[in-house]
């Protein structure tokens, strides 16, 4: 039994680690996306 919470402690880390990573990553594209337009303009 310990080891089903465990590992389901551990993938509950992982793919709340992988959610911000996706997000920071978006913020990043959008970040250049803007640089991008002013700099056109």
């Amino acid at each position: 039994m310990k080891h089903v919470l465990l590992l389901s402690a551990l993938l509950l880390l992982v793919s709340l680690a992988g959610c911000n990573t996706m997000r920071g990553f978006g913020q990043d594209i959008s970040k250049v996306g803007s640089e991008i337009e002013e700099a056109a303009n």
